[in-house]
């Protein structure tokens, strides 16, 4: 029996994989806001033909724990978020040394498949597996040039963010947004989150 590679697994050293993913929920009615009300635009709330949305940015370790999220409002691309997730990135080693802040090996979906993050990752010395769009590919057809390499194998390891999100709308409050106020939205992602890594 072979053993698992560290890249794909968290260790005892502090090697760990992490992928990235978004989902959207539905929040709760809550009364109208006034128009241009600079407080709403904080609340990552944002409209839909649904009503009210919010979209969470999550990233996961090889075990689909959380590793680190952020709340846009629904209509945000989630390209935009990248930075953000692996600045926030933060895990502990046992014993001395600083917190590992780069993952081993990086898994995204093709909403992170643009130039711009590829370059964050490669400037940032992430090995990633990112699928390219459809248009990207029939656009690098016409040119000659070197493909992207992408492991399919490694890529099917991304279910774990969609198995880290199914254990997070386990809590009714997450899958359907009661809280208004972001803050006391992201303290409950946090709780739920310490909650999984406890268990």
């Amino acid at each position: 029996m072979s053993k698992p590679t560290p890249m794909l697994f968290p260790m005892s050293t502090g090697l760990f994989s992490s992928t990235v993913q978004s989902s959207e929920l539905i929040s709760t009615p809550q009364a109208r806001p006034k128009k241009g009300d600079p407080h709403f635009q904080n609340e990552a709330l944002g409209r839909s033909r649904g009503g009210l949305t919010t979209k969470i940015h999550l990233a996961c370790d090889g075990k689909g724990r959380p590793l680190a999220f952020t709340i846009t409002p629904g209509q945000q691309h989630d390209c935009t978020q990248l930075q953000a997730l692996l600045d926030s990135i933060c895990v502990p080693r046992f014993g001395k040394g600083r917190p590992r802040k780069r993952p081993d090996h990086l898994i995204a979906d093709r909403g992170y498949s643009y130039p711009f993050c590829r370059r964050l990752l490669l400037k940032r010395g992430i090995p990633h597996t990112i699928p390219e769009r459809k248009n990207q590919a029939e656009r690098r057809s016409k040119k000659p040039g070197r493909p992207l390499s992408f492991s399919k194998e490694r890529y099917a390891r991304r279910n774990m963010i969609e198995r880290c999100i199914n254990r997070l709308k386990q809590w009714r409050g997450f899958a359907t947004r009661y809280e208004k106020r972001a803050v006391y939205f992201c303290a409950a992602i946090t709780l739920i989150s310490l909650m999984i890594w406890l268990n």
